[in-house]
């Protein structure tokens, strides 16, 4: 099996990477050090990406930004980001990469806790975690081929706690190894339309 990992060098992609390089041949992208170079941001980055790997079994993102600040204090152009990033780089990845992904292929996208339980600053990253459950949830039943699609919403993670901890107050920080554990449920197993939670 052939995956593509994208986001492979974060705190997430690197658990994912370790989990699924036991059982699958993986191919990293990202935007520095990784097989390919992209930025999920970008459409024409995109395309390019998939142009140069070629066909493959299981899409996996464990990409995608956003700002965090307070809405009384966001701006348009801040919010954009996680609306190109996170939600708008994801569901294109969807679109684009449908045409490289095998038959009986899957995509596993990222969420997060904070679609779920709210904290300050994060309107932004929550917004664009719900657009991409819902998106899953409806293209799961459309998408042909025998293709599924899913998404993994991890909480803070505890190799990432010295970075994000003070953001994530009164979290429980999750091992990463339980992320890569959600990631592997999704690209071998036969779910669609799924919200792996790793809260």
């Amino acid at each position: 099996m052939k995956v593509l990992v994208i986001g492979a060098t974060g705190f997430i992609g690197r658990e994912a990477v370790k989990e699924l390089e036991i059982d699958a041949e993986i191919i990293t992208a990202s935007r520095s050090s990784s097989d390919y170079e992209v930025d999920i941001a970008s459409p024409d980055s995109i395309k390019k990406l998939f142009e140069d790997v070629g066909k493959v079994d299981a899409v996996v993102c464990a990409a995608g930004g956003a700002k965090f600040k307070n809405v009384t204090e966001m701006t348009l152009e801040e919010n954009q980001v996680a609306v190109d990033s996170k939600l708008l780089g994801q569901v294109n990845l969807v679109l684009l990469g449908q045409h490289y992904v095998n038959d009986g292929g899957s995509f596993t996208l990222i969420t997060g806790v904070l679609m779920d339980d709210p904290l300050p600053k994060a309107a932004s990253a929550a917004m664009a975690n719900g657009g991409v459950r819902a998106f899953v949830k409806t293209a799961a039943i459309e998408l042909p081929r025998g293709i599924r699609i899913n998404n993994v919403s991890p909480t803070m993670i505890v190799e990432a706690k010295e970075k994000y901890g003070p953001l994530f107050q009164g979290f429980k920080p999750r091992d990463g190894n339980d992320v890569g554990l959600a990631y592997r449920k999704s690209v071998f197993g036969r779910q669609t339309g799924q919200t792996y939670e790793v809260y």
